[in-house]
């Protein structure tokens, strides 16, 4: 069996509570099997690169996904506090949170639906895709040798279609109740850490802003221009009948700011604007209350965007924390954009959507997994020496200035195999032999690379 190096088994270790010492021995090898293997994420293929390919009891690795004793929640516990020791041992925690679409097709794929697939879709132009939703939780941190900020998975959960609830009689929780869900759970994780968490317009809902405002969670997300906003209720008078206020005068709303020439703007400079680096934006602020008939009252801080360049449409945030500067509004919640790339890196690098498990609880496992995997390279690569962390491959055509996940995981695969006996230096005594097994499995992963 393949092995971790020590460095890397001493953080692995943390989650050996959670299994069966027989399952985690067969977890281990999926583990390290995932990040090796190229291609496909199949139980399979992870068994051909680990050099079991004529291990007769086969069953054993798939039943850690469909079978086994072991809690996909606590092992998200796990990975936060590691995660959190690493890159925010103090002050606040940003999280993300956003959805994605797995496409899966097939009659065995209970829970899955038809969904508006994002990344195909534009404004003009609406794609329809079979699969399944997922909602996910991640830290968002500045990974130091790769010089921006990584978004790092860690708690991933299957949201079901409406059809697949109707039909085993459950009631269909919206995507903002399982938000809410999870947003409160990591924060009983976290007990004495400020919790900001950056969302998309998806997520701009009064009852869910209005959850986690009573948990002291900020909030940052988009605003509509539209929304009717209202100033504080003004003080109760003795002896008044009836019900408290809950609102006071109506305000213009920020369309009609936005169009007003008499409205004050400010012109900052925002840091690490998407793929830009520093762009100049004019920005204006207040705070207002946001209310909805039969909807709780939200006290928030809204900010009106606009590009004195006019390369983008003027857009709105909001933050239900009302002592937010505007600036750190903006700066929060420019850093959302690494939830897309960790999406797409995923995809990329870690094989989503090319798993094939059937059973449901398979099926719920997997994914999130995968999705997690992201996070144990990114954590296991900072175990690994500086020089290796920022070694980037270098060409006459194309030279890159930081290393990006592509490099980070063939840093970490490049240590794994170093354990096994091959030879990264000509200063090196001679490697072993590998075993014939092992050796077939890398051969395998080789010619079937692509």
């Amino acid at each position: 069996m393949l092995r971790l190096p020590a460095r890397f088994a001493a953080a692995m270790l943390c989650f050996a509570p959670l299994f069966q010492q027989r399952s985690w021995r067969h977890a281990q090898v999926l583990l390290i099997g995932a990040i090796l293997v190229p291609g496909q994420r199949t139980v399979t293929s992870i068994m051909r690169i680990t050099g079991l390919c004529r291990e007769r009891r086969f069953v054993n690795y798939h039943r850690v996904l469909n079978r086994a004793a072991w809690s996909g929640r606590a092992a998200a516990r796990v990975l936060l506090g590691l995660l959190l020791d690493a890159f925010v041992p103090t002050g606040p925690v940003l999280l993300g949170l956003d959805d994605t679409i797995e496409r899966r097709r097939g009659k065995r794929i209970s829970a899955k639906g038809i969904y508006r697939d994002p990344v195909r879709s534009s404004h003009g132009h609406f794609v329809k895709a079979s699969g399944l939703r997922w909602l996910s939780l991640m830290l968002i941190v500045p990974i130091s040798w790769a010089g921006r900020v990584w978004a790092l998975l860690f708690l991933t959960v299957l949201a079901p279609s409406e059809r697949y609830c109707r039909g085993r009689g459950r009631r269909h929780k919206k995507l903002t109740d399982w938000g809410r869900q999870l947003v409160l759970q990591v924060r009983r994780w976290m007990p004495g850490r400020q919790v900001v968490l950056v969302t998309d317009s998806g997520f701009s809902a009064l009852e869910f802003l209005a959850a986690l405002r009573h948990q002291e969670v900020t909030c940052v997300t988009r605003l509509r221009l539209d929304a009717a906003l209202y100033q504080p209720a003004p003080p109760r008078q003795p002896n008044t009948l009836g019900r408290p206020r809950t609102k006071g005068d109506r305000l213009p709303t920020l369309a009609e700011v936005l169009a007003d020439k008499a409205t004050g703007w400010q012109r900052v400079t925002v840091p690490g604007w998407y793929s830009e680096g520093e762009r100049v934006v004019e920005i204006c602020s207040d705070s207002a209350v946001w209310r909805h008939s039969g909807l709780p009252v939200v006290p928030i801080r809204w900010v009106l965007l606009r590009d004195p360049g006019n390369r983008f449409d003027p857009q709105a945030l909001l933050c239900t924390d009302l002592a937010q500067e505007p600036l750190q509004i903006v700066r929060w919640f420019v850093q959302r954009w690494q939830l897309e790339v960790t999406f797409r890196e995923v995809r990329d690098h870690l094989g989503v959507e090319t798993q094939r498990q059937w059973s449901d609880k398979a099926i719920a496992r997997t994914t999130p997994c995968l999705l997690g995997l992201f996070s144990i390279v990114t954590l296991l690569a900072t175990r690994l020496d500086s020089r290796a962390r920022i070694k980037v491959p270098a060409s006459a055509w194309y030279r890159k200035q930081r290393p990006t996940f592509a490099d980070t995981l063939a840093a970490v695969r490049r240590a794994i195999w170093s354990e096994q006996g091959f030879s990264m230096s000509r200063q090196s005594a001679e490697a072993g032999k590998l075993p014939p097994a092992l050796r077939e499995g890398i051969a395998y992963a080789l010619c079937h690379a692509a």
